[in-house]
């Protein structure tokens, strides 16, 4: 849960410092990629938790 929080902050932070880009265009493209990034990260830690529980439990 904590990994989950740390990378939903990660998402607001792009949000918030978008503003840095002047080109708007740019910034929208650099702020989706980064956003795909980490929501592939973030779908990525669901399956490592559930396989280390079986490994685990096993």
């Amino acid at each position: 849960m904590c990994l989950e929080l740390i990378l939903n902050s990660v998402n607001i932070n792009f949000v918030t410092f978008s503003d840095i880009f002047e080109n708007r265009q740019l910034r929208s493209d650099i702020l989706s990629i980064f956003s795909l990034a980490v929501a592939a990260a973030e779908a990525a830690i669901g399956p490592a938790i559930v396989s280390s529980i079986y490994r685990n439990r096993k």
